[in-house]
This record gives C-alpha cells, structure tokens and sequence, in this order.
C-alpha cells in the first residue's frame, strides 16, 4: 500500500502518455484507444514543459517521451520520479539507445524504458508487465494501523506503543519486521514511553529528499531491545512548523516498503498530509475517553473523516481507560455505544498503575503484568489483522485481461 496513492478496486485502469511527438501520439492512441477497459490520457507537452504539474493520481502506468534524452528532458523525468515515488510506475521512451542514458534511467528507476520506434505491441506488454510487477511488490507492504486523537490526553501513544509491540510478536515463526512511527513532530512521545533515543531529522532531509533511501532510513531508526523500530522525532515543543508534505510521505512510502506492520501515532493537529495517511490505512483508530466531550468530539471526526475522504478509510471509535461500575450514574457501554454508533469499536479497561509503570521501565505491558486486561482487549481488537487485497493488484490483473490479445 502506498501512502497517499490510493487505488479503488474497481477502478478503470488508466494510463497517460507525456509526448511531444505528434506521431507517436497518434500511435498510442490507436494502441490504446480500442479498449473498453483502458482509460488514456495523452499529454501532448515535452517532459520539461509540464512534468511538474503533471496529475497521475489514479494512474496505473505513465508513459514518459524523453525525445532525443537532451539533458533539460532527463532532469525533469528526473523531477518526476522524484514527486510520484513508488506508484505509478513509469516507462520511458527514448530517440536512441545509448548507454549513459540508460543507466540514468536506471538510477531514476523507471520501471521500463523502450527505445523509439516502439512496436504497438512491445509497449503494450511492456505497459501490462510493470503495473503487474508493481502489484505483485504492492501486496507484500506492510499493513498499517493508525491512532487518531479525537481528545488530548486520551492514551493514544500508550494503545500505539502496545499496538507495535503485540505486532512485532504476533508472527508464528517469530517476530515480524514492525515499525512505530510517531508523526507528532512537536510533542511525541514515543521514543520517550520506550526509554530510547529518537533519531529522525526531518530538517536535514528537506532540502535533498533525494537522499532518502534505505540507507538513510537505517540511520534514522531507532531500535527498542524488544526488537521493535522507531521513527521518531526529537520534540521541539517551542517549534510549531509544517515541513512539506511530499517528504512526509516519501518517507511513509519508504518505511512502508520495508516493514510487515506499521503503527501510527498520530497528531491531534491535522496537518497537510494527514489525508494521505489515513487513506493509506489498513485501520484507522480515532481514541477518546469516557466523557460527555470526548464522545461527541470522536463523533464529530468520524463524521468529518467521511465527509472529507468518503467511505475509505472506515474510522473505529476505542473509548481508552473505560471503568464500568454497577451502581454509578456515569456512562456506560450502552450509551458510549448509543452515542457513537456503528464506529464504536470497543473500551479499553483502566489500569493506571499498570501502564505507568510500562512507560517507566520503557517495556510492554506483558511484561510487567502477563495477560492484563488491556492487552487481552487489543489483542481481540488487533489479531488476526484483517486480509486487505492489494487495491492495485485488482487493477492490474484487469490490465492483464484487457490485454491479453496484445
């Protein structure tokens, strides 16, 4: 799954060609144009001349003309592969075949290049092999869960720290790859509850996100005994900046790709790439408490979130440090359920003592107290995860038929 790139099942595939060249746009078209199933967009524009406002959401394959590879066209391919990251995957077209050239485009990582000029057929297979491989390397990313503030104070680092850690032990041959990534940038608290020195500089990789790899990414991890990784970054509570979201979700994109699970602890604060990490969710959390406010805040985002992102993804309601008692006149399960409606997902027990402790020690729950009841419930909320089908594998496999006669 790709953060921010969101396919819809059900969506028609769709491909957009960038070319100057009137005649092999006039050859795309009749490639393409036959089928049904197939959405094209040609762009009749050199890569220099609109490559940075370009639209591929919702594309399944771009088809990029470099022209004769002159340098002004290389760098904004270059540009491109840049700002789109991982998905959707891209074909270049080339004048000539030369070797420089290639490994340019190799360095860029284009998904496929052919060298002009191009059969109707190579670039149609060529088109269906990279949406297929791009959906194949699609299912194996991480599934993600996020933590969404509905009230401050409500326990979410608490529930995303325990999250990571049943995750990171729920494998049955052993711990699988788990990253907690806390995306409260002025006042998380993560690497804080684990005792563990936080690394991420968003600063230094702003002006060069190029730099940003699996190398570098490896430097900004932090590692917790239990064998759990951290991004996180050091707080700066007098600091209040929104760093760009194109490097925020680059390196989600990144973190994503390397990982079987990742847990978000997010800000209260919605900030301009929050919309794409909660489309990117497998599951979306949004915690409060056992209040009056905090239940009608946590109705209130939930409305709000489908209003602004539709019915993906579903919002479910956890009411934290919820205490039951026979004869009290607070609220009870039935009103919490009452109130919140079909988001309401379940109520954490409260056991002050307990986690106070765990934040202490900089360990999990299980291990100060095994089978406590906090864990006990997210375990039934978490395990097993849900089967999510990769939304660009369906689409690729239509690729796949609608071509098939190529």
């Amino acid at each position: 799954m790709h953060i921010g790139r969101p396919i819809s099942p059900a969506a028609k595939a769709r491909v957009i060609v960038l070319t100057a060249d009137e005649e092999f746009a006039a050859s795309v078209r009749a490639t393409f144009g036959a089928g049904a199933q197939i959405g094209l967009d040609v762009v009749t524009s050199s890569l220099a001349g609109c490559t940075d406002t370009l639209d591929t959401s919702g594309a399944t394959v771009v088809v990029a003309d470099a022209g004769g590879a002159e340098e002004s066209e290389l760098l904004a391919l270059e540009r491109l592969m840049k700002r789109i990251g991982n998905w959707p995957p891209v074909v270049a077209i080339t004048q000539s075949f030369d070797g420089a050239v290639a490994r340019r485009l190799m360095q860029m990582r284009v998904a496929d290049f052919l060298v002009k000029p191009v059969p109707p057929v190579e670039l149609v297979r060529a088109c269906a092999r990279v949406a297929k491989s791009h959906a194949s390397a699609e299912g194996t990313e991480a599934q993600i869960f996020t933590f969404l503030p509905a009230v401050g104070g409500a326990g979410v680092t608490t529930l995303a720290v325990q999250t990571a850690m049943l995750l990171l032990n729920s494998g049955s041959r052993g711990k699988t790859s788990t990253c907690l990534v806390d995306l409260d940038f002025q006042h998380g608290a993560c690497a804080d509850y684990l005792d563990i020195e936080p690394r991420l500089n968003i600063s230094e990789i702003e002006p060069r996100p190029e730099r940003l790899d699996r190398q570098l990414l490896e430097v900004m991890l932090s590692h917790h005994p239990s064998g759990l990784s951290v991004i996180a970054a050091p707080n700066r509570p007098a600091e209040m900046r929104s760093f760009d979201p194109d490097i925020v979700t680059r390196l989600l994109d990144l973190v994503s790709s390397h990982f079987d699970y990742v847990v978000f602890d997010m800000p209260r604060t919605w900030f301009s790439w929050t919309d794409s990490v909660l489309l990117g969710s497998n599951r979306l959390f949004i915690v409060s408490e056992t209040t009056v406010p905090g239940l009608r805040q946590a109705k209130q985002l939930v409305a709000a979130i489908r209003e602004r992102l539709g019915d993906n993804p579903k919002p479910q309601v956890i009411i934290n440090r919820f205490v039951q008692k026979m004869f009290s006149a607070g609220l009870r399960r039935s009103d919490i359920e009452q109130t919140i409606g079909d988001a309401f997902l379940a109520c954490i027990p409260n056991d002050y003592a307990l986690v106070r402790e765990a934040i202490d020690r900089g360990v999990p729950l299980e291990e100060v107290k095994k089978g406590n009841q906090i864990t006990i419930q997210l375990k039934q909320i978490l395990l097993p995860p849900p089967a999510a089908k990769p939304a660009a594998a369906s689409v690729a496999k239509k690729l796949g038929m609608s071509w098939a006669r190529a």
